[in-house]
């Protein structure tokens, strides 16, 4: 749900502002209708801007009451230096919004203020029409999304768990470079908090989430050295050691680094992780934690801004493996998937039956389980944040998630690790394109078209677009003409 804050603006000829202002009040009155049956929550200036006092005063109204969005609403010819001035008094996003009517020209007067914006800079965004027509409501709900998700960014912190794994240039950022850009601190915390606070979990909670994975997990695989009941509630302590640190700290989202110290010495992360990012544990329902395996910074910004668009938990995977003969990629990590993406149910026990708690690999020698299902079909938006000569970009591709019979998913799931958690996915991005230019071994995704929402987040955080295939834009297309 977002927080909007509604500005109705109006002519500046007092003699004509008394004409309109009725019509100006009904049709504020209908969009501010439009956007709270969407759920969103709704705060309206008092007063209609019809001189360059009101449009000071009333912007720092609103602003005063930290809307995720300012939307100026244009239902008449408006005065361009009223969506100039309350713009200056507005430090947040804005959304310029017109009525299609022939009797009044509010599309003129969002151009005209529009134009002004763009002269001096300031982002915005604009959505017009009839909104009685579902594709302009559409639009204006993207934009508030978008809008919403970048507030949600701001002032948040990210848990950095560990440092860098394994070499990774990939998985590190630069905290000064995200405060400028997202808004986001990032606290510093060891790896060994994990270790330490582990022993602190009450143990009738740890037993309670042993039993409840085992009663509902389609297997878990024990065999006495990789994996053990005492191995599987190291996993689930660490869990709870994650859950302290974020409540301590204040966390928005995590990630923790793993490897090799953890996943050689005392356990993997696999089942935090996973249960971290879903809407559920043993105990009931939960709001999603956004954590990253291998303390993927970018990873964890892109995953969490995907959460903030949408709700859903987020796919987090390693560009693993591509089938050439069935144009086909198999997305699995040793990581985290959420256990929700094996069936995408709210009912964690109907996810919970198609996963399988298997002994982790030879790569771990610590042990523990390895979360360990196939991802349920579906059409998905994958996108990553990554950097280019120091500079973000947003790449991004639709696609889809597929399964087989059952020997056919064995056999692909046993052609890479067939431990760790798949998700087989059909991409527009062709291979070559894909494999010759994304700027990362990560993937993540979340279910449904979310391409014009991911370019607004884009606009408004000044980071580049990069596109493959139906989201490339007209950009890329015209660089492979």
């Amino acid at each position: 749900m977002a927080r909007i804050g509604l500005l109705s603006l109006s002519d500046g000829r007092d003699f004509v502002h008394r004409d309109v202002t009725d019509h100006i009040d009904r049709a504020g009155r209908e969009l501010a209708a439009v956007l709270t049956a969407a759920g969103h929550e709704v705060i309206t200036a008092p007063e209609q801007v019809s001189t360059n006092e009101l449009a000071t005063s009333q912007a720092r109204w609103l602003a005063d009451q930290h809307p995720d969005v300012t939307v100026m609403h244009h239902s008449v010819w408006t005065f361009p230096h009223f969506t100039m001035l309350a713009a200056e008094a507005t430090p947040g996003p804005l959304l310029l919004v017109a009525n299609i009517d022939p009797q009044f020209p509010g599309m003129v007067g969002m151009l005209a203020g529009g134009g002004g914006l763009d002269q001096i800079g300031r982002v915005h965004a604009r959505a017009w029409g009839d909104l009685n027509d579902p594709a302009v409501v559409g639009r204006v709900l993207t934009q508030v999304r978008a809008a919403a998700a970048v507030q949600g960014l701001r002032g948040s912190t990210f848990g950095r768990i560990g440092g860098r794994p394994m070499g990774m240039y990939t998985a590190v950022a630069n905290p000064d470079q995200w405060m400028r850009q997202f808004g986001v601190d990032v606290e510093e915390i060891d790896q060994w908090e994990i270790v330490r606070r582990a022993d602190n979990a009450d143990p009738a909670r740890v037993r309670a989430g042993r039993e409840w994975i085992e009663r509902h997990a389609a297997g878990v695989h024990y065999d006495g050295k990789q994996l053990t009941p005492e191995l599987l509630e190291r996993q689930i302590r660490s869990y709870y050691a994650m859950r302290e640190l974020i409540d301590e700290w204040n966390l928005d989202f995590s990630g923790i680094k793993g490897q090799p110290e953890l996943t050689t010495h005392f356990c993997t992360m696999d089942v935090a992780e996973a249960f971290l990012n879903d809407p559920y544990d043993w105990e009931g329902p939960k709001a999603t934690h956004v954590t990253a395996t291998e303390a993927d910074m970018d990873g964890a910004l892109t995953m969490q801004l995907l959460k903030l668009l949408t709700g859903d938990p987020v796919l987090f995977a390693d560009v693993r493996h591509y089938h050439a003969d069935r144009d086909l990629w198999d997305l699995c990590n040793s990581g985290q998937h959420a256990t929700w993406y094996a069936a995408r149910s709210d009912d964690p026990a109907e996810n919970l039956s198609r996963v399988n708690f298997h002994p982790e690999v030879f790569y771990f020698p610590a042990g523990g389980a390895s979360v360990q299902h196939l991802a349920a079909p579906g059409d998905l938006t994958f996108a990553r944040l990554t950097r280019l000569d120091g500079e973000y970009r947003m790449q991004v591709t639709r696609g889809s998630l597929e399964s087989y019979d059952d020997a056919t998913n064995e056999r692909l799931m046993r052609a890479s690790t067939y431990e760790w958690p798949h998700a087989f996915a059909r991409l527009e991005a062709p291979a070559e394109e894909f494999l010759g230019r994304f700027g990362s071994n990560h993937l993540h995704a979340v279910p449904g078209d979310q391409v014009d929402a991911l370019r607004a987040v884009c606009r408004l955080l000044g980071v580049r677009w990069d596109g493959f295939g139906s989201a490339a834009g007209p950009e890329r297309a015209k660089e492979r003409a």
